[in-house]
């Protein structure tokens, strides 16, 4: 079943913010930790793990809508 435009373009627009933003939290989480432990380091594995889960989220995504549009 096809989904109507609309609901399309919202899911496709929400693609265009995942990235950053799983970015900016794996950040955020990993400088919090550093401050709270007096580190140096663990935002850049923060960062690192963030980038990684939203390129896993939007590979999931995109795999996920090909497949239904392929069947």
């Amino acid at each position: 079943m096809k989904k109507p435009m609309m609901a399309q373009v919202s899911e496709y627009t929400s693609l265009a913010f995942l990235l950053p933003a799983s970015t900016f939290v794996g950040y955020a989480i990993g400088y919090l930790l550093d401050k709270a432990f007096g580190t140096h380091f663990l935002y850049l594995i923060f960062l690192l793990l963030g980038i990684a889960s939203g390129f896993v989220e939007l590979i999931r995504r995109l795999l996920r809508d090909t497949k239904q549009d392929g069947s």
